[in-house]
């Protein structure tokens, strides 16, 4: 039996809830980890699949901090239950038991390990989430100093905490953060004029903003609130072996790769944006463009002027990480970005993707194994899907 934060499980002691990780209050950015992704979402596929042990197991061994209150495991031979991230001795398998949380374990007789304080990631988790809302509340950065003293924490420990569950730090989250409501407010057509939007997404003055933007932004700001005016756009439509492909890029690089799309098509995208066909400088990066449809691998080195929100950016950066020849569940990139629980919105960001291949959103598939949805259809599809298997082997 499902619920709709995390799963049940069977398991030797009786049937517990495992929830779902820690840190899925908002969003995080992407960050590495030494334990592959598929063990992490293997734990937390989500509500149509039963949890593995093994994979529990294999993230105890880890000692993976991604799951810290996702679980808590038992040692029956000592009577302790602890944390996965524990970093004890690790026990004999035979000796283990995994428990939905730390009440669980007490009921079964156990008692908390005093190295790893598993009862304590409750406080770690509200300290969190009142910095969270501190930080988002807040017309100004909030110090570092503030918010580890309403946590009760030192500054130096609640820093470690925050970026070890979020992924970036408190002042990272809160610089991101206004970057996004920029970005969010500069997008509406309706908004006010650009210095405004600055403002009230919180920086001081327009240059913080440019700041935070430079190497991250296509358009300039002020381009975005009036549909992209004073771009230009080149673009043009050509034929490949899986049907005709438009291709268009500002002069940063590819801002639209879409199979079965017209001029018309980029002219609503990009309204107010100076569309030209073609071109001589165009020309070699529509070159690099159809080498990378054809050969993978060279996809990485086409460059991209795409954008969206922090979180997808985030599954975008993780679709480019998976090697041609490979596929990953949704569930699987949604344990890459550090938001376990997100994998209908991981469909979401695969849905909003503007630069189809270059951004392999085909290689993201069901747990089951099967295809899922693609915005330009199955068929086109799986033939990526295929050609890439070929080229690898």
């Amino acid at each position: 039996m499902n619920s709709g934060d995390g799963f049940k499980r069977a398991s030797s002691n009786g049937v517990g809830t495992c929830q779902r990780a820690p840190g899925g209050q908002d969003w995080v950015m992407m960050r590495d980890t030494s334990l592959p992704a598929d063990t992490a979402a293997a734990i937390f596929f989500g509500d149509d699949a039963e949890p593995d042990e093994e994979a529990c197991w294999r993230a105890v061994l880890a000692r993976d901090r991604r799951v810290d209150g996702g679980f808590v495991f038992g040692v029956l031979s000592t009577g302790i239950y602890c944390r996965p991230s524990c970093p004890a001795r690790r026990p004999s398998r035979a000796n283990v038991r995994f428990f939905a949380n730390g009440a669980a374990a007490r009921g079964a007789g156990l008692r908390a390990c005093l190295r790893c304080a598993p009862d304590s990631l409750a406080r770690d988790e509200t300290a969190i989430t009142r910095a969270i809302a501190a930080i988002r509340a807040a017309d100004e950065p909030v110090p570092l100093a503030v918010l580890a003293q309403d946590a009760g924490y030192s500054a130096a420990h609640f820093q470690r905490l925050f970026t070890r569950v979020m992924g970036l730090s408190p002042a990272a989250y809160g610089r991101a953060l206004r970057l996004e409501r920029a970005r969010e407010a500069l997008s509406d057509p309706q908004g006010a004029r650009v210095s405004d939007a600055l403002y009230d997404a919180g920086y001081s003055a327009p240059s913080r903003f440019y700041d935070a933007a430079r190497g991250r932004l296509g358009m300039a700001p002020s381009a975005w609130t009036r549909g992209g005016r004073g771009v230009t756009i080149r673009w043009a439509v050509v034929e490949v072996a899986l049907g005709s492909m438009l291709v268009a890029a500002t002069d940063k690089g590819i801002c639209r790769l879409a199979f079965n799309e017209t001029g018309e098509d980029l002219a609503r995208r990009f309204p107010e944006a100076e569309l030209v066909e073609g071109g001589e400088g165009f020309s070699a990066l529509l070159e690099q463009v159809l080498a990378a449809v054809e050969v993978p691998a060279l996809a990485a080195h086409v460059p991209l002027d795409v954008r969206g929100t922090a979180f997808q950016e985030a599954v975008w950066q993780a679709l480019r990480r998976i090697p041609p020849g490979e596929t990953r569940s949704y569930a699987q990139i949604a344990a890459m970005v550090g938001k376990p629980a997100a994998s209908r919105a991981v469909g979401s960001a695969n849905g909003a993707n503007p630069v189809a291949v270059l951004v392999p959103c085909h290689r993201v598939v069901r747990s089951d194994g099967s295809l899922g949805g693609y915005a330009y259809g199955l068929e086109i599809k799986r033939a990526l899907l295929e050609r890439e298997s070929e080229f690898v082997r």
